[in-house]
């Protein structure tokens, strides 16, 4: 598996909007490109990070030309929702042990 960490700088009072983006546009790249989904956290204010992850590093190198043209609506959301936005890191996943059930 691969992971990709991304850094979002969010605008005062863009929150809703970038969070509409960034789900509408994460379920397309699913829908359309072959990721295994992502997770979006807040770091402070208005920093945001999340991760996606990706069968394989060719699979998300290879990524971006399947998305209909719907996606723009959600990339531009994103774009003016936000002061930046980067790729902060990529790597392979070694060992898994997040669980998507919660303990009694």
């Amino acid at each position: 598996m691969y992971i990709v960490l991304y850094s979002f700088s969010v605008k005062p009072n863009h929150e809703d909007s970038f969070i509409e983006g960034w789900k509408g546009l994460t379920n397309m790249i699913y829908q359309y490109e072959g990721s295994l989904g992502s997770r979006l956290h807040k770091k402070d204010e208005q920093e945001y990070v999340a991760y996606a992850q990706w069968p394989s590093k060719e699979k998300f190198e290879s990524s971006g030309s399947n998305l209909p043209e719907e996606a723009n609506r959600f990339r531009s959301l994103m774009k003016t929702s936000c002061e930046a936005i980067k790729i902060a890191d990529k790597f392979e996943v070694i060992e898994d042990l997040l669980s998507t059930k919660l303990h009694d």
